[in-house]
């Protein structure tokens, strides 16, 4: 019997119990690299199977698909992790600096310091869409992920309130979010991230295809 004449209650059980598996596929490969060393691989492998169900091929074999990813960037993946680690730390001592220091004049500079903190964050969420979806060098993943994100601003506040009502409904369902909570926030920002993606592959486009004035 094949899956159309099922129904869309078999295609919605199907594709919540993918969502639920990759979940689990996360939390695992995570651990098998003793969290420090597998969070990142496993989290490009996640969006690589996001990505595929983002664009409409629900099909592709998950684990196949996870494992390879795994692998072949486990350690770029770490590489990313480490400078994002890193950008946590520097974070992390600006915080506790302003924390500290509450002269008048040095909080004045607060304000800027946050919004650039701010926007750094909103870059990291657009990096590991932008790491599985583009093929580009090393240093131009976090100048693009950058841009799309600058020139976005409304699907970031979008993507902020999508993720945070998600998590918060889900945390008032018991195992909710250990079977989901990585799936679906990386299907949301992937989502939106490839809602972006092809505003910014149009507006390249329009302007290939403008002809040059004489």
């Amino acid at each position: 019997m094949s899956q159309v004449s099922l129904g869309p209650l078999f295609t919605i059980a199907e594709r919540i119990s993918k969502f639920a598996y990759v979940n689990l596929l996360w939390i695992v490969f995570t651990l098998a690299g003793i969290i420090l060393f597998g969070f990142f691989p496993a989290t490009i492998a996640l969006f690589t199977v996001i990505r595929k169900w983002v664009l409409n091929d629900y099909d592709v074999p998950v684990f196949k698909t996870f494992w390879n990813s795994y692998k072949q960037e486990f350690l770029k993946g770490n590489l990313v992790g480490l400078i994002i680690a890193m950008i946590g730390v520097i974070f992390y001592v600006n915080l506790s600096y302003m924390q500290v220091n509450k002269d008048t004049l040095l909080m004045l500079t607060h304000i800027p310091l946050y919004l650039v903190m701010f926007a750094i964050s909103l870059t990291l969420l657009y990096l590991i869409p932008v790491y599985v979806h583009y093929n580009v060098p090393f240093i131009q993943m976090f100048k693009n992920a950058f841009l799309i994100m600058f020139i976005n601003p409304l699907n970031n506040l979008l993507l902020i309130i999508s993720i945070t009502i998600t998590l918060y409904g889900m945390s008032f369902i018991p195992g909710v979010l250990f079977f989901f909570a990585g799936s679906v926030t990386a299907y949301i920002i992937m989502t939106s991230c490839y809602q972006a993606f092809k505003k910014v592959d149009e507006q390249k486009r329009r302007r290939l295809a403008r002809p040059r004035q004489a």
